[in-house]
Protein backbone atom coordinates (compact mmCIF):
# COMPACT_ATOMS: atom_id res chain seq x y z
CA UNK A 1 0.00 0.00 0.00
CA UNK A 2 1.40 3.61 0.38
CA UNK A 3 4.81 5.00 0.42
CA UNK A 4 7.31 3.46 -1.51
CA UNK A 5 9.32 0.86 0.69
CA UNK A 6 12.47 -0.33 -0.07
CA UNK A 7 13.45 2.91 -1.63
CA UNK A 8 17.14 3.80 -1.07
CA UNK A 9 20.61 2.76 -0.74
CA UNK A 10 19.49 0.07 2.08
CA UNK A 11 16.73 -1.40 0.13
CA UNK A 12 16.98 -0.47 -3.21
CA UNK A 13 13.94 0.03 -5.00
CA UNK A 14 10.50 -2.29 -5.54
CA UNK A 15 11.97 -5.36 -5.96
CA UNK A 16 10.86 -7.75 -8.19
CA UNK A 17 7.33 -9.32 -6.52
CA UNK A 18 4.67 -12.58 -7.41
CA UNK A 19 3.21 -13.74 -9.36
CA UNK A 20 -0.14 -12.09 -9.80
CA UNK A 21 -2.73 -14.06 -7.80
CA UNK A 22 -5.75 -13.41 -9.75
CA UNK A 23 -6.58 -17.09 -10.62
CA UNK A 24 -6.38 -18.85 -7.36
CA UNK A 25 -8.59 -21.18 -6.11
CA UNK A 26 -9.77 -20.61 -2.84
CA UNK A 27 -11.25 -17.99 -0.54
CA UNK A 28 -8.41 -15.43 -0.03
CA UNK A 29 -5.53 -17.70 0.25
CA UNK A 30 -2.46 -16.61 -1.76
CA UNK A 31 -0.57 -19.11 -3.08
CA UNK A 32 3.18 -19.58 -3.41
CA UNK A 33 4.98 -17.60 -6.41
CA UNK A 34 7.17 -19.61 -8.84
CA UNK A 35 10.61 -18.85 -8.53
CA UNK A 36 12.77 -16.96 -11.73
CA UNK A 37 10.88 -13.79 -10.79
CA UNK A 38 7.68 -11.66 -11.82
CA UNK A 39 8.54 -12.31 -15.72
CA UNK A 40 9.32 -15.45 -16.07
CA UNK A 41 6.35 -16.44 -13.61
CA UNK A 42 3.52 -15.04 -15.48
CA UNK A 43 5.33 -16.47 -18.70
CA UNK A 44 4.84 -20.03 -17.03
CA UNK A 45 1.53 -19.44 -16.07
CA UNK A 46 0.73 -18.35 -19.73
CA UNK A 47 1.75 -21.55 -20.62
CA UNK A 48 0.37 -23.72 -18.27
CA UNK A 49 -2.99 -25.64 -18.94
CA UNK A 50 -6.16 -25.51 -17.30
CA UNK A 51 -6.27 -28.00 -13.87
CA UNK A 52 -6.99 -31.65 -14.47
CA UNK A 53 -10.32 -32.71 -13.62
CA UNK A 54 -12.38 -35.49 -13.73
CA UNK A 55 -14.59 -36.75 -16.77
CA UNK A 56 -17.99 -34.84 -15.92
CA UNK A 57 -20.01 -34.93 -12.84
CA UNK A 58 -22.06 -38.50 -12.66
CA UNK A 59 -25.50 -38.64 -12.79
CA UNK A 60 -27.67 -40.05 -10.28
CA UNK A 61 -29.33 -43.40 -10.42
CA UNK A 62 -33.16 -43.42 -10.09
CA UNK A 63 -34.77 -44.22 -7.57
CA UNK A 64 -36.78 -47.01 -9.39
CA UNK A 65 -40.12 -48.88 -8.26
CA UNK A 66 -39.38 -49.63 -4.53
CA UNK A 67 -39.21 -46.08 -3.74
CA UNK A 68 -42.92 -45.49 -5.50
CA UNK A 69 -43.71 -48.45 -3.62
CA UNK A 70 -42.84 -47.09 -0.39
CA UNK A 71 -44.57 -43.90 -0.85
CA UNK A 72 -47.79 -45.44 -1.25
CA UNK A 73 -47.60 -47.53 2.30
CA UNK A 74 -46.19 -43.93 3.30
CA UNK A 75 -49.03 -42.18 6.25
CA UNK A 76 -47.84 -39.05 4.70
CA UNK A 77 -49.41 -36.31 7.13
CA UNK A 78 -47.53 -38.13 10.16
CA UNK A 79 -44.47 -38.53 8.37
CA UNK A 80 -44.06 -35.55 6.49
CA UNK A 81 -44.76 -33.61 9.49
CA UNK A 82 -41.91 -35.70 11.42
CA UNK A 83 -39.79 -35.15 8.35
CA UNK A 84 -39.97 -31.60 8.24
CA UNK A 85 -39.96 -30.87 12.09
CA UNK A 86 -36.76 -32.89 12.24
CA UNK A 87 -34.81 -31.80 9.24
CA UNK A 88 -35.62 -28.09 10.41
CA UNK A 89 -34.14 -28.92 14.07
CA UNK A 90 -31.04 -30.42 12.08
CA UNK A 91 -30.64 -27.69 9.88
CA UNK A 92 -30.37 -25.01 13.31
CA UNK A 93 -28.01 -26.93 14.62
CA UNK A 94 -25.98 -27.11 11.44
CA UNK A 95 -26.30 -23.09 11.32
CA UNK A 96 -25.57 -22.66 14.80
CA UNK A 97 -22.72 -24.87 14.82
CA UNK A 98 -21.33 -23.38 11.82
CA UNK A 99 -22.07 -19.98 13.00
CA UNK A 100 -19.82 -20.55 16.39
CA UNK A 101 -17.17 -22.28 14.14
CA UNK A 102 -16.62 -19.23 12.53
CA UNK A 103 -16.69 -16.91 15.19
CA UNK A 104 -14.26 -18.86 17.21
CA UNK A 105 -12.20 -19.45 14.02
CA UNK A 106 -12.12 -15.43 13.39
CA UNK A 107 -11.09 -15.16 17.45
CA UNK A 108 -8.47 -17.48 16.49
CA UNK A 109 -7.37 -15.56 13.52
CA UNK A 110 -7.27 -12.09 15.57
CA UNK A 111 -3.68 -10.71 16.96
CA UNK A 112 -4.08 -7.73 19.35
CA UNK A 113 -0.88 -5.78 20.25
CA UNK A 114 -0.04 -4.92 23.37
CA UNK A 115 -1.99 -2.12 25.17
CA UNK A 116 0.73 -1.44 27.89
CA UNK A 117 2.73 -0.03 24.62
CA UNK A 118 0.31 3.27 23.95
CA UNK A 119 1.18 6.28 25.45
CA UNK A 120 -0.19 7.08 28.92
CA UNK A 121 -0.37 10.89 28.61
CA UNK A 122 -2.92 10.76 25.32
CA UNK A 123 -5.62 13.35 24.05
CA UNK A 124 -9.43 12.82 25.89
CA UNK A 125 -11.81 11.12 24.64
CA UNK A 126 -14.02 12.18 22.18
CA UNK A 127 -17.29 13.09 24.23
CA UNK A 128 -20.89 12.05 23.72
CA UNK A 129 -23.62 14.32 22.29
CA UNK A 130 -27.14 15.03 23.97
CA UNK A 131 -28.51 11.99 22.11
CA UNK A 132 -25.73 9.69 23.38
CA UNK A 133 -23.70 10.08 19.80
CA UNK A 134 -19.89 9.76 19.97
CA UNK A 135 -17.63 9.76 16.98
CA UNK A 136 -14.86 6.95 16.07
CA UNK A 137 -11.34 7.49 15.48
CA UNK A 138 -9.95 4.31 13.42
CA UNK A 139 -5.94 4.40 12.35
CA UNK A 140 -5.32 2.11 9.42
CA UNK A 141 -1.95 1.25 8.68
CA UNK A 142 -0.54 -1.37 5.66
CA UNK A 143 3.00 -2.74 6.66
CA UNK A 144 5.21 -3.43 4.06
CA UNK A 145 6.32 -6.43 6.57
CA UNK A 146 8.45 -9.11 4.65
CA UNK A 147 8.05 -12.09 7.32
CA UNK A 148 5.73 -14.57 7.68
CA UNK A 149 6.28 -14.92 3.66
CA UNK A 150 4.57 -11.64 2.98
CA UNK A 151 8.48 -11.27 0.80
CA UNK A 152 6.22 -13.25 -2.47
CA UNK A 153 4.08 -10.40 -2.53
CA UNK A 154 6.48 -7.67 -1.99
CA UNK A 155 8.99 -8.83 -3.11
CA UNK A 156 12.74 -8.28 -1.07
CA UNK A 157 13.50 -9.78 2.21
CA UNK A 158 14.53 -6.94 4.52
CA UNK A 159 13.89 -7.40 7.76
CA UNK A 160 11.71 -5.19 10.00
CA UNK A 161 8.39 -3.73 9.14
CA UNK A 162 7.44 0.03 7.77
CA UNK A 163 3.40 1.55 7.37
CA UNK A 164 3.29 1.46 3.76
CA UNK A 165 -0.11 3.34 4.25
CA UNK A 166 -1.39 5.53 6.94
CA UNK A 167 -4.91 6.97 6.84
CA UNK A 168 -6.40 8.24 9.71
CA UNK A 169 -10.57 7.39 9.34
CA UNK A 170 -12.72 9.89 11.45
CA UNK A 171 -15.95 8.30 11.60
CA UNK A 172 -18.41 10.86 12.25
CA UNK A 173 -21.12 10.77 15.34
CA UNK A 174 -23.72 10.80 13.12
CA UNK A 175 -22.47 7.63 11.90
CA UNK A 176 -23.29 8.69 8.36
CA UNK A 177 -20.26 10.95 7.64
CA UNK A 178 -16.44 9.92 7.48
CA UNK A 179 -13.58 11.23 6.28
CA UNK A 180 -9.99 8.89 5.61
CA UNK A 181 -6.79 11.78 6.12
CA UNK A 182 -3.86 10.31 4.20
CA UNK A 183 -0.67 10.83 6.53
CA UNK A 184 2.30 11.47 3.94
CA UNK A 185 5.20 8.87 4.70
CA UNK A 186 7.99 10.85 4.71
CA UNK A 187 6.26 14.10 6.31
CA UNK A 188 8.40 15.56 9.14
CA UNK A 189 6.77 14.84 12.66
CA UNK A 190 7.99 14.50 16.28
CA UNK A 191 8.02 10.88 17.23
CA UNK A 192 6.97 10.86 21.17
CA UNK A 193 8.60 8.10 23.41
CA UNK A 194 7.81 4.88 22.23
CA UNK A 195 8.46 0.96 24.04
CA UNK A 196 10.69 -1.08 22.22
CA UNK A 197 10.31 -5.03 21.95
CA UNK A 198 12.96 -5.37 24.95
CA UNK A 199 10.70 -3.49 27.35
CA UNK A 200 12.96 0.10 27.14
CA UNK A 201 11.00 3.45 26.05
CA UNK A 202 13.02 5.56 23.55
CA UNK A 203 13.41 9.13 23.68
CA UNK A 204 11.11 11.68 21.56
CA UNK A 205 12.20 12.29 18.10
CA UNK A 206 11.89 16.03 16.16
CA UNK A 207 12.13 16.25 12.79
CA UNK A 208 11.55 12.78 11.68
CA UNK A 209 9.84 10.97 9.35
CA UNK A 210 6.53 10.06 10.16
CA UNK A 211 7.29 6.09 8.85
CA UNK A 212 9.96 5.90 11.25
CA UNK A 213 7.43 5.47 13.99
CA UNK A 214 5.96 2.02 12.79
CA UNK A 215 9.75 0.48 12.12
CA UNK A 216 10.81 1.65 15.68
CA UNK A 217 12.02 -1.44 17.71
CA UNK A 218 12.86 -3.17 14.22
CA UNK A 219 10.16 -5.78 14.52
CA UNK A 220 8.86 -7.55 11.67
CA UNK A 221 5.73 -6.84 13.35
CA UNK A 222 6.28 -3.45 13.11
CA UNK A 223 5.10 -1.09 16.39
CA UNK A 224 1.41 -0.37 15.76
CA UNK A 225 1.74 1.46 19.41
CA UNK A 226 3.96 3.75 18.23
CA UNK A 227 2.39 5.01 15.40
CA UNK A 228 -0.90 5.54 17.42
CA UNK A 229 1.18 7.63 19.84
CA UNK A 230 2.73 9.61 16.69
CA UNK A 231 -0.48 9.93 15.14
CA UNK A 232 -2.32 11.16 18.44
CA UNK A 233 1.03 13.46 19.24
CA UNK A 234 0.87 15.03 15.58
CA UNK A 235 -3.40 15.58 15.98
CA UNK A 236 -4.01 15.77 19.34
CA UNK A 237 -7.20 13.41 18.80
CA UNK A 238 -7.78 10.38 20.83
CA UNK A 239 -7.35 7.15 18.03
CA UNK A 240 -10.06 4.91 19.04
CA UNK A 241 -8.80 1.79 17.21
CA UNK A 242 -5.66 0.56 15.17
CA UNK A 243 -5.48 -2.02 12.65
CA UNK A 244 -2.54 -3.14 10.96
CA UNK A 245 -2.58 -5.43 7.33
CA UNK A 246 -0.08 -6.79 5.72
CA UNK A 247 0.84 -7.62 2.25
CA UNK A 248 -0.94 -11.58 2.59
CA UNK A 249 -3.91 -9.78 4.39
CA UNK A 250 -4.65 -7.44 1.66
CA UNK A 251 -4.30 -9.18 -1.47
CA UNK A 252 -6.71 -12.19 0.52
CA UNK A 253 -8.84 -9.22 1.44
CA UNK A 254 -9.60 -8.52 -2.31
CA UNK A 255 -9.94 -12.14 -3.36
CA UNK A 256 -12.93 -12.44 -0.32
CA UNK A 257 -14.95 -9.76 -1.86
CA UNK A 258 -14.30 -10.89 -5.76
CA UNK A 259 -12.03 -8.42 -6.97
CA UNK A 260 -11.81 -4.48 -6.67
CA UNK A 261 -12.80 -2.29 -9.84
CA UNK A 262 -9.74 0.43 -10.47
CA UNK A 263 -8.58 2.39 -13.63
CA UNK A 264 -4.90 3.64 -14.81
CA UNK A 265 -4.14 6.32 -16.68
CA UNK A 266 -1.77 4.47 -18.66
CA UNK A 267 -1.04 0.81 -19.16
CA UNK A 268 2.11 -0.09 -16.15
CA UNK A 269 4.76 -2.50 -17.18
CA UNK A 270 7.26 -4.79 -14.83
CA UNK A 271 9.68 -2.36 -15.52
CA UNK A 272 7.68 0.26 -13.80
CA UNK A 273 6.52 -2.01 -11.06
CA UNK A 274 10.41 -2.90 -10.31
CA UNK A 275 12.60 -0.43 -11.67
CA UNK A 276 15.75 -2.71 -10.90
CA UNK A 277 14.77 -4.94 -13.91
CA UNK A 278 15.88 -2.32 -16.54
CA UNK A 279 13.62 -3.07 -19.42
CA UNK A 280 10.25 -2.27 -19.73
CA UNK A 281 9.00 -5.72 -19.50
CA UNK A 282 5.82 -7.56 -19.81
CA UNK A 283 2.44 -5.90 -19.30
CA UNK A 284 0.97 -5.85 -15.74
CA UNK A 285 -1.92 -3.61 -15.78
CA UNK A 286 -3.65 -1.97 -18.98
CA UNK A 287 -4.71 1.47 -19.16
CA UNK A 288 -8.78 2.44 -18.13
CA UNK A 289 -11.02 0.31 -16.10
CA UNK A 290 -10.32 -3.00 -14.69
CA UNK A 291 -10.89 -5.76 -11.78
CA UNK A 292 -8.16 -6.41 -9.90
CA UNK A 293 -7.21 -9.26 -6.46
CA UNK A 294 -4.43 -10.29 -5.01
CA UNK A 295 -0.98 -9.60 -6.50
CA UNK A 296 -2.47 -7.18 -9.12
CA UNK A 297 -4.15 -4.94 -6.30
CA UNK A 298 -1.40 -4.99 -4.28
CA UNK A 299 0.65 -3.68 -7.41
CA UNK A 300 -2.16 -1.06 -8.22
CA UNK A 301 -1.84 0.50 -4.64
CA UNK A 302 2.01 0.12 -4.26
CA UNK A 303 2.79 1.60 -7.74
CA UNK A 304 4.35 4.32 -8.28
CA UNK A 305 7.28 4.53 -11.51
CA UNK A 306 5.77 4.95 -14.58
CA UNK A 307 2.87 7.35 -13.83
CA UNK A 308 2.75 10.79 -13.26
CA UNK A 309 5.60 12.62 -11.62
CA UNK A 310 6.20 9.06 -9.88
CA UNK A 311 5.84 10.72 -6.65
CA UNK A 312 4.28 9.05 -3.33
CA UNK A 313 1.11 11.89 -3.24
CA UNK A 314 -0.11 10.05 -6.63
CA UNK A 315 0.11 6.65 -4.91
CA UNK A 316 -1.79 8.27 -1.82
CA UNK A 317 -4.56 9.62 -4.23
CA UNK A 318 -4.54 6.07 -6.39
CA UNK A 319 -4.96 4.54 -2.75
CA UNK A 320 -7.81 6.28 -1.85
CA UNK A 321 -9.67 5.75 -4.96
CA UNK A 322 -9.11 2.09 -4.70
CA UNK A 323 -10.33 2.58 -0.81
CA UNK A 324 -12.80 4.01 -2.28
CA UNK A 325 -14.03 1.57 -4.48
CA UNK A 326 -13.65 -1.44 -2.09
CA UNK A 327 -16.26 0.80 0.61
CA UNK A 328 -18.60 1.22 -2.96
CA UNK A 329 -18.65 -2.77 -3.52
CA UNK A 330 -18.77 -3.23 0.33
CA UNK A 331 -22.12 -1.86 0.81
CA UNK A 332 -23.79 -2.51 -2.45
CA UNK A 333 -23.21 -6.00 -1.53
CA UNK A 334 -24.57 -4.98 1.94
CA UNK A 335 -23.39 -4.82 5.36
CA UNK A 336 -24.14 -7.94 6.74
CA UNK A 337 -22.59 -10.76 8.31
CA UNK A 338 -22.82 -12.74 5.23
CA UNK A 339 -20.57 -10.18 3.36
CA UNK A 340 -18.46 -9.30 6.20
CA UNK A 341 -17.47 -12.66 7.63
CA UNK A 342 -15.40 -13.92 4.62
CA UNK A 343 -13.75 -10.28 4.42
CA UNK A 344 -13.26 -10.28 7.87
CA UNK A 345 -11.86 -14.08 7.86
CA UNK A 346 -9.55 -13.34 4.77
CA UNK A 347 -8.58 -10.14 6.68
CA UNK A 348 -7.45 -11.33 10.24
CA UNK A 349 -5.21 -14.03 9.11
CA UNK A 350 -3.09 -11.38 8.59
CA UNK A 351 -4.30 -8.30 11.48
CA UNK A 352 -3.24 -6.87 14.05
CA UNK A 353 -5.40 -4.82 16.22
CA UNK A 354 -5.58 -2.75 19.10
CA UNK A 355 -7.11 -4.25 22.48
CA UNK A 356 -9.90 -2.82 22.32
CA UNK A 357 -10.93 -4.98 18.64
CA UNK A 358 -9.26 -7.88 19.61
CA UNK A 359 -12.78 -10.25 19.03
CA UNK A 360 -14.71 -11.40 16.55
CA UNK A 361 -17.61 -10.11 18.04
CA UNK A 362 -16.16 -6.22 18.34
CA UNK A 363 -14.16 -6.76 14.79
CA UNK A 364 -17.64 -7.06 13.52
CA UNK A 365 -19.87 -4.95 15.24
CA UNK A 366 -17.72 -1.79 14.23
CA UNK A 367 -18.13 -3.11 10.44
CA UNK A 368 -21.57 -2.85 10.74
CA UNK A 369 -21.99 -0.08 12.54
CA UNK A 370 -20.59 1.97 9.45
CA UNK A 371 -24.02 0.36 7.00
CA UNK A 372 -25.23 4.12 7.32
CA UNK A 373 -22.34 5.99 5.75
CA UNK A 374 -23.48 7.12 2.26
CA UNK A 375 -20.51 6.43 -0.67
CA UNK A 376 -21.21 10.29 -1.43
CA UNK A 377 -20.28 10.98 2.20
CA UNK A 378 -17.18 8.98 2.41
CA UNK A 379 -14.48 11.56 1.65
CA UNK A 380 -10.78 11.05 1.34
CA UNK A 381 -8.00 13.85 2.18
CA UNK A 382 -4.57 14.42 2.40
CA UNK A 383 -2.95 16.40 4.86
CA UNK A 384 -2.23 19.77 3.84
CA UNK A 385 1.87 19.69 2.03
CA UNK A 386 4.48 20.79 0.60
CA UNK A 387 7.65 19.65 -0.37
CA UNK A 388 11.40 19.85 2.13
CA UNK A 389 14.02 18.47 0.02
CA UNK A 390 12.88 14.73 -0.83
CA UNK A 391 11.14 14.82 2.58
CA UNK A 392 7.43 16.61 3.31
CA UNK A 393 6.74 19.13 5.46
CA UNK A 394 3.36 19.68 6.94
CA UNK A 395 1.73 23.19 5.99
CA UNK A 396 0.33 25.08 9.25
CA UNK A 397 -1.98 26.29 10.32
CA UNK A 398 -4.04 24.42 7.45
CA UNK A 399 -3.19 21.03 8.66
CA UNK A 400 -4.19 22.38 12.20
CA UNK A 401 -7.30 23.64 10.71
CA UNK A 402 -7.76 19.89 9.82
CA UNK A 403 -7.53 18.50 12.65
CA UNK A 404 -9.91 20.75 14.56
CA UNK A 405 -12.35 20.28 12.14
CA UNK A 406 -12.04 16.61 13.13
CA UNK A 407 -12.52 17.50 16.92
CA UNK A 408 -15.50 19.55 16.37
CA UNK A 409 -17.31 16.54 14.29
CA UNK A 410 -17.54 18.92 11.18
CA UNK A 411 -17.33 17.96 7.85
CA UNK A 412 -14.80 19.26 5.51
CA UNK A 413 -17.18 21.55 4.12
CA UNK A 414 -18.62 22.58 7.51
CA UNK A 415 -21.81 20.56 8.16
CA UNK A 416 -22.50 19.82 11.35
CA UNK A 417 -22.78 15.24 11.93
CA UNK A 418 -22.21 15.75 15.41
CA UNK A 419 -25.66 13.23 15.32
CA UNK A 420 -27.54 16.07 17.26
CA UNK A 421 -29.68 17.07 14.58
CA UNK A 422 -32.57 18.53 16.35
CA UNK A 423 -36.05 19.17 15.26
CA UNK A 424 -38.36 21.73 15.97
CA UNK A 425 -40.65 20.01 18.55
CA UNK A 426 -43.92 19.34 18.41
CA UNK A 427 -45.60 22.09 19.41
CA UNK A 428 -43.90 24.82 17.21
CA UNK A 429 -41.92 26.34 19.40
CA UNK A 430 -37.80 26.17 19.03
CA UNK A 431 -34.86 25.27 21.37
CA UNK A 432 -32.39 28.09 19.95
CA UNK A 433 -31.63 31.29 21.40
CA UNK A 434 -34.19 33.71 19.65
CA UNK A 435 -32.46 36.43 16.90
CA UNK A 436 -34.14 39.43 16.43
CA UNK A 437 -36.32 39.74 13.21
CA UNK A 438 -34.27 40.61 10.58
CA UNK A 439 -36.75 43.06 8.93
CA UNK A 440 -35.38 42.48 5.51
CA UNK A 441 -35.89 38.89 5.88
CA UNK A 442 -39.64 37.41 4.80
CA UNK A 443 -41.15 34.47 5.06
CA UNK A 444 -39.70 32.08 2.50
CA UNK A 445 -41.87 30.80 -0.35
CA UNK A 446 -44.33 28.15 0.27
CA UNK A 447 -42.45 25.08 -1.43
CA UNK A 448 -43.22 24.20 -5.14
CA UNK A 449 -42.61 20.44 -5.91
CA UNK A 450 -41.30 21.35 -9.51
CA UNK A 451 -38.04 22.54 -7.21
CA UNK A 452 -36.60 19.17 -6.61
CA UNK A 453 -35.65 19.18 -10.85
CA UNK A 454 -33.35 22.39 -10.22
CA UNK A 455 -30.39 21.39 -8.68
CA UNK A 456 -28.47 23.90 -6.63
CA UNK A 457 -24.87 23.58 -5.42
CA UNK A 458 -23.83 26.24 -2.61
CA UNK A 459 -20.79 27.48 -1.79
CA UNK A 460 -19.34 29.68 1.79
CA UNK A 461 -18.38 33.01 0.55
CA UNK A 462 -17.83 33.93 4.22
CA UNK A 463 -15.59 33.10 7.01
CA UNK A 464 -17.99 31.78 9.48
CA UNK A 465 -18.33 28.29 9.81
CA UNK A 466 -21.13 26.04 8.34
CA UNK A 467 -23.19 28.76 6.31
CA UNK A 468 -23.39 26.79 3.32
CA UNK A 469 -24.40 23.30 4.62
CA UNK A 470 -27.60 25.71 6.52
CA UNK A 471 -27.98 27.21 3.10
CA UNK A 472 -28.29 23.75 2.06
CA UNK A 473 -30.68 22.88 4.13
CA UNK A 474 -32.94 25.91 3.92
CA UNK A 475 -33.20 24.78 -0.21
CA UNK A 476 -33.77 21.34 1.17
CA UNK A 477 -36.80 22.35 2.56
CA UNK A 478 -38.07 23.88 -0.05
CA UNK A 479 -37.53 20.93 -1.75
CA UNK A 480 -34.73 21.68 -4.18
CA UNK A 481 -32.05 18.92 -4.94
CA UNK A 482 -29.40 20.85 -2.94
CA UNK A 483 -25.92 20.22 -2.25
CA UNK A 484 -23.03 21.31 -0.63
CA UNK A 485 -19.56 22.64 -2.30
CA UNK A 486 -17.51 23.64 0.52
CA UNK A 487 -15.72 27.20 0.52
CA UNK A 488 -15.73 29.98 -2.06
CA UNK A 489 -12.60 30.72 -3.69
CA UNK A 490 -13.29 34.03 -2.29
CA UNK A 491 -14.50 34.83 1.93
CA UNK A 492 -15.12 38.40 0.83
CA UNK A 493 -18.94 38.45 -0.30
CA UNK A 494 -20.95 40.69 1.02
CA UNK A 495 -24.24 39.76 -0.35
CA UNK A 496 -25.39 36.15 -1.51
CA UNK A 497 -24.98 35.68 -4.93
CA UNK A 498 -26.75 33.29 -6.87
CA UNK A 499 -25.09 32.34 -10.51
CA UNK A 500 -26.88 30.20 -13.19
CA UNK A 501 -25.98 29.14 -16.59
CA UNK A 502 -27.76 29.21 -20.19
CA UNK A 503 -31.18 28.68 -19.66
CA UNK A 504 -31.69 28.91 -15.79
CA UNK A 505 -32.62 32.46 -15.38
CA UNK A 506 -36.44 31.26 -14.34
CA UNK A 507 -34.90 28.84 -12.40
CA UNK A 508 -32.13 31.12 -10.43
CA UNK A 509 -34.63 33.81 -9.77
CA UNK A 510 -37.18 30.83 -7.79
CA UNK A 511 -34.00 30.34 -5.56
CA UNK A 512 -32.85 33.82 -5.11
CA UNK A 513 -36.07 34.15 -3.42
CA UNK A 514 -35.39 31.92 -0.63
CA UNK A 515 -32.29 34.68 0.29
CA UNK A 516 -34.00 38.02 0.43
CA UNK A 517 -31.23 40.71 -1.19
CA UNK A 518 -29.60 38.18 -3.29
CA UNK A 519 -27.62 39.30 -6.45
CA UNK A 520 -28.25 37.19 -9.82
CA UNK A 521 -25.47 36.93 -12.30
CA UNK A 522 -24.60 35.00 -15.58
CA UNK A 523 -22.23 32.33 -15.66
CA UNK A 524 -20.52 30.18 -18.45
CA UNK A 525 -20.64 27.23 -15.99
CA UNK A 526 -23.44 25.07 -16.23
CA UNK A 527 -26.16 24.72 -13.30
CA UNK A 528 -27.16 27.21 -10.54
CA UNK A 529 -24.90 27.59 -7.71
CA UNK A 530 -25.42 29.73 -4.66
CA UNK A 531 -22.44 31.61 -3.32
CA UNK A 532 -23.82 32.39 0.48
CA UNK A 533 -22.41 36.08 1.59
CA UNK A 534 -21.85 37.93 4.86
CA UNK A 535 -25.88 38.64 4.85
CA UNK A 536 -27.00 35.62 5.06
CA UNK A 537 -24.79 34.86 8.06
CA UNK A 538 -26.50 38.22 9.58
CA UNK A 539 -29.97 36.74 8.85
CA UNK A 540 -29.17 33.52 10.47
CA UNK A 541 -27.80 34.97 13.84
CA UNK A 542 -23.99 34.52 12.66
CA UNK A 543 -21.40 37.37 12.79
CA UNK A 544 -19.02 37.32 10.53
CA UNK A 545 -15.65 37.38 11.60
CA UNK A 546 -16.27 36.63 15.29
CA UNK A 547 -13.98 35.69 17.45
CA UNK A 548 -13.14 31.94 17.90
CA UNK A 549 -12.64 32.57 22.00
CA UNK A 550 -15.07 34.91 23.21
CA UNK A 551 -18.99 34.70 23.73
CA UNK A 552 -20.38 35.56 20.02
CA UNK A 553 -23.86 36.56 19.57
CA UNK A 554 -26.44 33.42 19.95
CA UNK A 555 -23.56 31.15 21.57
CA UNK A 556 -24.11 28.53 23.90
CA UNK A 557 -22.08 28.69 27.07
CA UNK A 558 -19.84 25.75 27.63
CA UNK A 559 -19.50 25.03 23.73
CA UNK A 560 -15.88 25.92 21.55
CA UNK A 561 -16.59 27.71 19.14
CA UNK A 562 -16.61 26.04 15.42
CA UNK A 563 -13.19 25.92 13.73
CA UNK A 564 -12.27 28.00 11.01
CA UNK A 565 -12.98 27.00 7.22
CA UNK A 566 -10.79 24.90 5.83
CA UNK A 567 -8.67 25.93 3.03
CA UNK A 568 -9.67 25.38 -0.88
CA UNK A 569 -6.66 22.86 -1.02
CA UNK A 570 -8.23 20.81 1.32
CA UNK A 571 -11.88 20.93 0.18
CA UNK A 572 -11.10 21.28 -3.50
CA UNK A 573 -9.22 17.85 -3.39
CA UNK A 574 -11.59 15.74 -1.33
CA UNK A 575 -12.11 12.89 -3.03
CA UNK A 576 -15.72 11.07 -2.19
CA UNK A 577 -16.23 7.38 -2.51
CA UNK A 578 -18.24 7.54 -5.07
CA UNK A 579 -16.49 9.98 -7.43
CA UNK A 580 -15.43 8.90 -10.92
CA UNK A 581 -12.38 6.08 -10.80
CA UNK A 582 -11.09 7.27 -13.67
CA UNK A 583 -10.22 10.20 -11.59
CA UNK A 584 -7.76 11.93 -10.23
CA UNK A 585 -5.24 8.74 -9.93
CA UNK A 586 -1.57 10.60 -10.75
CA UNK A 587 0.09 13.77 -9.36
CA UNK A 588 2.04 16.04 -11.53
CA UNK A 589 3.38 15.42 -15.29
CA UNK A 590 5.20 12.81 -16.62
CA UNK A 591 5.43 8.96 -16.80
Amino acid sequence: MSGQWGEGTARGEDVPSALSTEGAEGSGAVPSPRSGGRAEARRAAQGKGGRGGGGGKTEAASAGGGRAAARKSAKPKKNVKKIVAWSAAGVLVLIAGAGGAIYLKLNANIKSFDGDAIATNRPPESKADADGNKPVNVLLIGSDSRGKNNSDLGGGDAGGARSDTTILLHVYADHKHAVGISIPRNALVTIPSCKLPNGKWTKDRTNAKFNEAFSTGGSDDGNPACAQNTVEKLTGIRVDHTLVVDFNGFAAMTKAVDGVEVCLPKAIYEGDINPNLKKKGDLVLPQGKQTVSGQKALDYVRLRHGIGDGSDIGRMMRQQAFLGSLASKIKKEGMNPTTLLPLADAATKSLVVDPGLDSADKLLSFGLSLKNIDMHDLKFVTTPWRYHGVDIDLVQPDTNKLWETLKADQTIDGQNATGQQPDSPADGTSTAPQQPAAPTTPAAPAADTANSAIRVAVYNGTVVNGLAGKATEQLKGAKFTASTGGQAASTKYKTTTVEYGSGQKANAEKVAALFPGASLESSSARGISVIVGQDFAAATGLAPGAPTGGAAPGATPGVPAPPQPLPTSVTNDARSADDDLCANTSYGSGG
